[in-house]
């Protein structure tokens, strides 16, 4: 398999999951008391959102790459 093919399906499932999930997820531990043995914590979810611009550009980059190795295949 070509590089130019193995990229552009790597940008065709990475645009298939940012059109999917639209954000990325994370959770962010803060200390709130630190008091000898006593010890707290909160849990913050965090998001960084992608817009589905940013998906639909991938997805079709990625299939642009796909049509550009197997013409050079052919």
């Amino acid at each position: 398999m070509k590089s130019l093919s193995l990229v552009g399906i790597v940008l065709v499932v990475l645009g298939a999951l940012a059109l999917a999930y639209q954000g990325i997820t994370y959770t962010r531990r803060e200390k709130i008391l630190d008091v000898g043995p006593i010890h707290a914590t909160k849990d913050t979810q965090e998001r960084i959102p992608l817009p589905p611009v940013l998906g639909g550009l991938a997805l079709i980059g990625g299939v642009a790459l796909l049509v550009a190795g197997a013409r050079q295949k052919a």
